[in-house]
């Protein structure tokens, strides 16, 4: 079976939603690496570039189901 790449997809004008794991470290709301931030940047550049209208989704943390905690909010990557 061939594995189907974002390569091989008509993207201009689509709506793309990409999961990342932007889960990183922060400190007093500031982020300390940018390392999983880097790694995302090729791929939504790519949908990007191909005319996508990209939706971003991730998580920050382990939150608790059903109650929100600011300290999980993803304020601080955006």
């Amino acid at each position: 079976m061939k594995v189907k790449r974002m390569t091989d997809l008509a993207l201009k004008d689509k709506r793309v939603l990409i999961r990342e794991d932007l889960n990183v470290p922060v400190k007093d709301g500031e982020v300390t690496s940018t390392a999983r931030i880097d790694a995302a940047l090729p791929t939504l550049k790519l949908a990007l570039d191909a005319g996508a209208r990209v939706m971003v989704m991730s998580h920050l943390g382990r939150p608790k189901e059903g109650k929100p905690d600011p300290a999980a909010s993803l304020k601080p990557v955006a």
